[in-house]
């Protein structure tokens, strides 16, 4: 239905596609980024008198104490400048290659623009609570009503029934409700200090859009949309599916675990010369023990009877992770890895941001793209997940847009609204590029 402006003759897989955008924090707009990196037109809908928080920032207005004091959230030169929701790094991220416009969808003219929009386009994203969808009348009765084309993809954190649906949210405590800070707390810790990465809401934004491809073949072949429910929880949940059978059939419940594996000794993390440097190791088979007590010119290790198998070295892991540690802390991480590597030991260093923006090994691949936002300047940006043969590069293309950049072309050459009509929307607060004063 529309194009995407990729360069060169050769269009991108999705190009033609126009998918609308009610996403929000991170699992949505990172499941929406992947189709618009692949071509598809997606524009996200927001309302200049509601502030989804987390989203553009976590507020609209943040106070410039709140700022400086507080680096995590995520400003240049920690500074949210003028229009702080287009300056946020989260959105900056996850809205490359995306549109923006701004409506109203509590006033009937906002739905009317809802309406009109939703019939050319071929299908709707969202990541909401359900009751906060349903207030708008963004339902799949409603969709498929306006669109019987369209796909409807609903990834609330618990689903569209159950206790849960209508719990407010984030990526922690949906992995807290799913078992998994549990088992990766440090086993030496209380559960408090759980870590904090949120692998669900990544695992739920590439699922969301392999969903959408397949809502589309679906709509190829019964010849008409379907709604496709992922609920975000539950599709983290399979990644622990090895625990859950584990009890389902031993009775066995695994917690605390950190760093350790059910059987694999050693298989840990291990320090290293320098501040704050880490590495790590895991050994699957003899073989590689062996080699590992040899590099480390520890070679009777091997035969100790303490690590004389798999299985011992198991039980008697907390002494083996402190000789390995005490060799590690006398050499680089970069040469433990290379060189525990070189005998085909599994090693990697643990990378901080910025050695991760500097490595040989993702400038070889082209992983690091520069993308300039008018309002945040030029940073490097990551690629996509993965590449294709026979495609065109798809390196982002486009910063992520700014709060309603593309009112104009959406209202006026994309639904076909006149100069008077769209002047008549700006002026009743629809459209604009700035927030509510009303909003914090």
């Amino acid at each position: 239905m529309t194009t995407n402006g990729s360069s060169g003759t050769q269009k991108l897989p999705l190009e033609g596609l126009r998918i609308l955008d009610f996403t929000v924090v991170w699992a949505g707009p990172y499941s929406t980024m992947q189709l618009a990196d692949w071509g598809a037109e997606v524009i996200r809908i927001e309302s200049l008198q509601h502030f989804a928080s987390t989203t553009r920032g976590v507020m609209a207005r943040p106070p410039v104490e709140m700022v400086r004091a507080q680096s995590w959230l995520g400003y240049p030169d920690d500074d949210a400048g003028e229009r702080p929701w287009n300056r946020y790094s989260v959105f900056n991220h996850h809205g490359r290659n995306k549109r923006a416009i701004t409506v109203d969808m509590t006033r009937p003219e906002g739905q009317e623009v809802f309406d009109k929009l939703l019939r050319i386009s071929d299908g709707v994203i969202e990541n909401n609570v359900p009751v906060s969808m349903e207030r708008l009348d963004v339902t799949w009765e409603r969709v498929s009503a306006v669109n019987p084309n369209a796909v409807m993809i609903r990834m609330p954190a618990f689903g569209l029934t159950g206790s849960y649906q209508n719990y407010r949210t984030w990526g922690n405590h949906m992995e807290a409700l799913s078992g998994h800070p549990l088992i990766r707390t440090y086993p030496d810790l209380t559960p408090e200090y759980a870590p904090q990465g949120v692998p669900a809401d990544a695992a739920s934004g590439i699922g969301a859009a392999f969903a959408f491809l397949l809502g589309l073949r679906q709509r190829r072949k019964i010849g008409k949309g379907v709604l496709i429910e992922a609920a975000t929880a539950e599709n983290f949940v399979p990644l622990l599916g090895d625990f859950v059978m584990d009890y389902t059939m031993n009775g066995r419940v695994w917690t605390q675990m950190g760093n350790d594996h059910w059987y694999l000794a050693p298989h840990n993390v291990y320090r290293c010369q320098g501040q704050d440097a880490w590495v790590t190791i895991a050994v699957e088979n003899e073989d590689q023990w062996v080699e590992l007590c040899r590099v480390m010119r520890m070679e009777s290790l091997a035969g100790d009877t303490r690590f004389v198998d798999m299985e011992s070295r198991h039980a008697n892991r907390i002494e083996l992770d402190s000789i390995i540690g005490e060799w590690t802390t006398n050499h680089q991480a970069h040469w433990v890895m290379n060189r525990l590597q070189q005998v085909k030991v599994p090693s990697g260093v643990v990378m901080n941001e910025k050695e991760a923006l500097e490595d040989k090994h993702l400038h070889e691949r082209g992983f690091w793209h520069p993308l300039t936002h008018p309002e945040a300047g030029t940073y490097q940006y990551v690629n996509t997940p993965w590449k294709a043969s026979k495609t065109p590069n798809i390196a982002p293309r486009r910063h992520a847009p700014r709060l309603g950049e593309d009112n104009e072309y959406i209202y006026k050459e994309v639904l076909g609204f006149s100069e008077d009509e769209y002047r008549q929307f700006e002026e009743t607060g629809h459209i604009g590029m700035d927030y509510d004063p009303s909003v914090p």
